[in-house]
């Protein structure tokens, strides 16, 4: 098949979080070769007409979607599989309502809550949305306004990548009206828009999901480990932890997928929720759920990743190797995914 290799332009300047999607797409060159496909690869920016004339003359049999946001806006990523839809072309990964509903994290919430999925209380978002993304918000001032010295974690609304997480956002209010008025001034360095998570202190898990004739394998989960961390310092992973390999928090978080026998019915309720999420939010090709689980074994989910990083050195390929797949044969799962699932021009 001809493939076109589709993903976000990315600057000179970018962060280590956007430049890595460079590292992706020769992963994903690499592997289509070995599968015997024609590859030909494309930056995407904010001029969709030029991408669609272009993927016009290269007339592929199908796009492989690595495109993660636009102009460095994840909030931006449903655009470029919304204009395949338009244009009837097949391609990988999931839907572009299923990306847009996954990118804007309170409106995942949102879906999750309606599908008895737990996900952790939050307030916000900041600024104020309509009536039904505030719906929550108002449940949660009524559940905890009489209780003080609940922790805090800030969110970008809709960056993700653990973009701007930090140690510093977890925030202890005397109330909820407290923490309400912090998030504005957080706003500016969260791409404009941010929520507050209450934290869940515990442990971190990561499924890898990959689309199968049935619907989804869930491959091996992965533990992060906080590896001597000090009392004091958080267990979160942050932009530090994923990103700056000079890190404190980037060299003590390594992912481990040996568990101990008393694990077992544990790793089997964070499978079935990951496939809930699979089905709830119709996900295709690949993803990832974030989990927190807290000191009484109650899995909370954190985000939903509808396009998870396939870098070498990543959770999702890590994940893929311990099933006993190789990358290969994994992007070919993906891509026959893809062309099996209907196109409906506009």
């Amino acid at each position: 098949m001809r493939v076109a290799v589709v993903y976000n332009a990315v600057a000179k300047e970018s962060r280590p979080d956007e430049s890595d999607v460079l590292i992706q797409v020769d992963a994903v060159e690499q592997a289509l070769k070995q599968l015997g496909h024609r590859v030909v690869s494309l930056a995407c920016g904010l001029n969709l007409s030029a991408v669609q004339n272009r993927l016009i003359k290269i007339q592929p049999d199908i796009v492989f979607n690595l495109v993660e946001s636009l102009n460095g806006q994840d909030r931006l990523a449903h655009l470029l599989p919304a204009l395949l839809d338009c244009m009837g072309m097949s391609y990988t990964g999931s839907k572009s309502e299923a990306l847009h509903f996954t990118s804007n994290k309170i409106l995942a919430k949102l879906w999750m809550v309606e599908a008895n999925l737990p996900t952790p209380p939050w307030l916000g978002p900041y600024p104020p949305a309509g009536p039904m993304l505030n719906k929550h918000h108002e449940a949660a001032r009524a559940a905890y306004g009489a209780q003080s010295g609940i922790r805090w974690l800030i969110k970008s609304l809709w960056q993700h990548a653990s973009s701007g997480l930090h140690e510093d956002e977890l925030i202890l209010g005397e109330n909820v009206d407290q923490i309400q008025a912090l998030l504005p001034k957080w706003a500016a360095q969260f791409g404009g828009a941010c929520f507050a998570e209450a934290f869940i202190d515990g442990r971190e898990f990561n499924l890898s999901l990959l689309a199968e004739s049935r619907g989804a394998q869930v491959l091996p989960p992965a533990e992060i480990v906080f590896d001597d961390y000090p009392d004091d310092k958080l267990h979160i992973v942050g932009y530090r932890a994923k990103w700056e390999k000079d890190s404190y928090e980037y060299n003590h978080t390594p992912r481990r997928f040996d568990f101990p026998p008393q694990d077992a019915a544990l790793l089997m309720r964070l499978e079935h929720m990951a496939k809930r999420c699979w089905q709830v939010f119709g996900l295709g090709g690949y993803a990832r759920v974030d989990f927190r689980v807290d000191a009484d074994g109650q899995p909370w989910i954190l985000e939903i990743n509808t396009n998870p990083c396939l870098s070498p050195d990543a959770g999702f390929a890590a994940a893929v190797q311990q099933s006993g797949l190789t990358f290969a044969e994994a992007v070919e799962r993906i891509l026959s995914d893809a062309m099996t699932r209907n196109t409906n021009p506009c």
